[in-house]
């Protein structure tokens, strides 16, 4: 174990990215409880599959107004500021939960679920920049892989407390939101301490991240929208968290419908789900040491588009193990396009971290496209993932280089 810290960061940052890596469990946990919320609220609500994905667009488009304004108090303020204030939002997002459980409003819900999801943008916004920073810029995407993989042990979490106290307790009454109260106040409360407890840790002087062996005062000089290796990633996180957002968003609705479960046991399928992008992530960190990082990017996006393929196919245990498998190939995506993308972007690199972090929008409208047509046939819905993945896949093979 020590040897593979030796290699992702130095011993003087160690205290500093285990507190930095921590937050990616943290929003895990918390995006993954929003597509149990999902199936929660048509139980409870009794609103559509299509209306359900306004949950996703609440928390998805809070990254569009959020993202660069979080990467400018970064600027201005630094990391620990930066991860201070998105904490703040986030704890504030779920203590909103209870006058909306009081009110019993869909609408006080998705405001409550927006507010927090500025939390989580402003946390991704400082969060991978400041991880590729406490390292070497030639093991940002190791690290990056690394402390995503804490982020799916988060979404396995999120999965388990929500089908235990959601679909479970409530979900088969019809008509209770308690929990769904107690629950985020739990997590506010936790989210709460948390903050006092990095708010006191000694964060080392950072440089930018990503100003390393790679970057070059010519590519400093020129501006963000001149180069097109990150314009790429920008595009490739938009289409990359659509498509993450749609699948998640409807695979409880998967398992009810096409295998005939319980939306308490879909959920629970929910956790193995999550463990394999979990186990992506660990193996995606290993195999990057032999296998450059934009090409197992396009082995992954390639492999995402073949289970999407056999998932729309609704042939029982054979579509469902493809849609476990999508989970997996997602699983290096997110970090990889994130650091790929701000590569060599030297001081622009917190201003090109905001705006790769605002290409999560994509989340906000794809389960909206999905919903439609899930409501006639959930699996017919996973063929409009296959785009997000051909462009991924093109960003990866070959929209990813540097050009000076």
């Amino acid at each position: 174990m020590s040897n593979i810290k030796a290699s992702l960061t130095e011993r003087k940052y160690l205290m500093t990215f285990a507190f930095v890596t921590s937050l990616f469990l943290l929003w895990g946990v918390a995006h993954a409880m929003s597509d149990v919320l999902n199936k929660h609220f048509q139980n409870v609500l009794h609103v559509s599959k299509a209306q359900s994905g306004l949950i996703q667009l609440s928390v998805f488009g809070a990254y569009a107004i959020m993202s660069i304004p979080a990467g400018l108090f970064m600027k201005r303020f630094g990391y620990k500021a930066g991860v201070l204030f998105g904490l703040a939002l986030f704890a504030s997002g779920t203590f909103l939960f209870v006058p909306a459980a009081n009110a019993e409003s869909f609408g006080m819900f998705r405001l409550a679920l927006f507010v927090l999801g500025c939390g989580m943008a402003t946390l991704e916004t400082v969060a991978h920049p400041f991880a590729a920073a406490l390292g070497s810029q030639e093991t940002s995407d190791q690290r990056l892989n690394f402390s995503q993989s804490f982020n799916a042990v988060g979404t396995i979490i999120g999965p388990a407390i929500g089908s235990y106290f959601l679909l479970r307790a409530g979900g088969n009454e019809g008509s209770d939101l308690g929990s769904v109260k107690s629950l985020y106040v739990s997590i506010g409360i936790a989210i709460s301490i948390i903050a006092v407890l990095f708010s006191l840790i000694q964060v080392p002087n950072l440089e930018a991240g990503h100003h390393g062996v790679e970057a070059h005062i010519s590519l400093e000089e020129k501006p963000l929208w001149r180069q097109s290796h990150f314009i790429w990633a920008v595009i490739a996180q938009f289409f990359n968290v659509a498509a993450q957002a749609g699948t998640w968003s409807f695979f409880i609705n998967y398992g009810h419908d096409v295998m005939g479960f319980s939306d308490e046991q879909a959920a629970n399928y929910m956790i193995i789900f999550m463990a394999m992008m979990a186990l992506g992530r660990f193996v995606g960190t290993f195999l990057m040491k032999y296998i450059a990082p934009n090409k197992l990017l396009g082995i992954f996006a390639l492999g995402s588009i073949m289970s999407c393929l056999l998932v729309a196919q609704a042939w029982g245990w054979v579509s469902y193990g493809a849609l476990m498998m999508i989970n997996f190939f997602f699983s290096i995506m997110f970090p990889t396009i994130f650091s790929l993308g701000l590569k060599s972007l030297g001081k622009h690199t917190q201003q090109g971290a905001s705006f790769i972090s605002m290409g999560v929008v994509g989340g906000a409208f794809f389960p909206l496209l999905m919903g439609l047509v899930a409501n006639q046939n959930v699996a017919q819905a996973y063929y409009l993932p296959i785009v997000c993945y051909v462009v991924i896949a093109s960003f990866a093979f070959w929209l990813y280089k540097i050009k000076k």
